[in-house]
């Protein structure tokens, strides 16, 4: 491939390469492994990149790869991640190359993602030349827990990373079109388990008890007010308790109850100020209720910030593969552990329109099916824009 005219060429490369990434999106469709036993899905990554000539380590994190192309000439040092992992779900769309693997589906398009960096790959590594510094391809293991980045970068995965791109399917976005948020686009995600501890007794005789059910009720409408009164209204916040666990029939107050939430706030002020109140809140449930209280606080990932520095770049490379087809959005209370990245240099996280027409789609579901037209876009803007970066 000729280095002159990169919008033509990567448009022309991408589509000759593009039916062999739709093939391994497909075969890694049909064989979906969940966080940490990615190895069949980095081994297919890892044949790929030995077939480009791409030097790769694998074993990162587990079951993460990292290969790394280097430029021309001198420079910054450019990750690009994509993640592998699958989810439990039980596929039900229907398709030839859907899930052979009962209870588990790509229903995030992490196979998307995963075949879209491999023709990244493919189209950097002769546009090598035309680069000022390197690539790093980071094939991430266990996104869905929000664990596979953090392992990665304790294996050396972010070490001497300057800058880091990041990209997700989005189907509520047609195909063909792109979406960003500025600053703050995805939230921490904290959680949390609390074990309410009272004393057993029979339901006629409640006073020779100690009733956990009603501490724990307690604490659920009290940690509503952390979010309406103890967060700044312009930092927003969510808590959502997701397990409420305890007794097991009609008439015994039992011994214990579980229960386990989530937090998830865009600021690491409203962060800070909601762990402190959780904890407050059990600490006076010992108090208020007579019943023990043991709570597990565990901050999981930071907010995802964009990086104007490494926006800009990315979007001009949209602009330039494709026109005016951006569109700004709003920031997600969701998460996603590419924020490990983001927290340790100038990142940016792009949102590719995978929306097929006619459908309907929402990720995380039995039914979802992306439009694989997305990878060829994918290529051609996530390529474009480490010429961009590393220009």
């Amino acid at each position: 491939m000729r280095i002159n005219d990169p919008e033509r060429r990567i448009r022309e490369e991408t589509a000759r390469i593009t039916p062999a990434l739709v093939a391994i999106r497909r075969d890694i469709h049909t064989h979906p492994e969940l966080a940490f036993e990615e190895t069949r899905t980095a081994g297919i990554v890892a044949a790929e990149l030995a077939r480009l000539g791409i030097p790769h380590r694998t074993g990162l994190g587990g079951t993460g790869v990292i290969g790394t192309i280097e430029g021309g000439r001198p420079g910054p040092t450019l990750a690009i991640r994509a993640d592998m992992d699958a989810l439990p779900i039980h596929e039900e769309t229907g398709l030839d190359f859907a899930s052979q693997v009962a209870g588990k589906m790509h229903a995030c398009g992490h196979d998307i993602h995963t075949a879209t960096l491999l023709g990244v790959a493919a189209l950097l590594k002769d546009l090598a030349p035309m680069l000022a510094g390197r690539v790093r391809l980071v094939f991430q293991p266990a996104e869905e827990v929000l664990q596979g980045a953090a392992a990665m970068i304790a294996d050396g995965a972010a070490d001497g990373v300057d800058l880091a791109l990041g990209f997700h399917n989005q189907p509520d976005l047609p195909v063909g079109r792109f979406g960003f948020a500025r600053g703050a686009c995805l939230a921490a995600s904290d959680r949390f388990d609390l074990v309410v501890r009272g004393k057993s007794g029979h339901a006629a005789h409640p006073y020779a008890a100690i009733d956990p059910i009603v501490a724990a009720s307690s604490f659920v409408a009290q940690v509503q007010t952390v979010v309406s009164r103890e967060v700044r209204p312009l930092h927003p916040a969510v808590v959502t308790i997701g397990q409420f666990t305890g007794g097991t029939t009609y008439n015994i107050i039992p011994e214990r109850v579980h229960l386990k939430g989530t937090v998830r706030t865009l600021h690491e002020a409203a962060r800070t100020t909601a762990e402190s109140a959780i904890r407050r809140l059990a600490a006076g449930l010992e108090v208020a209720m007579r019943v023990e209280c043991a709570l597990d606080y565990q901050r999981m990932v930071p907010p995802l910030v964009n990086d104007d520095r490494v926006m800009g770049p990315v979007l001009a490379a949209v602009a330039a593969q494709f026109g005016d087809v951006t569109e700004e959005g709003e920031p997600s209370m969701g998460s996603e552990d590419f924020s490990e990245f983001a927290a340790r240099a100038p990142s940016f996280h792009l949102r590719i329109g995978s929306g097929a027409p006619g459908r309907d789609d929402r990720l995380h579901n039995a039914h979802y099916q992306p439009d694989e037209a997305c990878i060829g876009n994918g290529v051609q803007v996530l390529s474009r824009a480490a010429l961009e970066l590393l220009a």
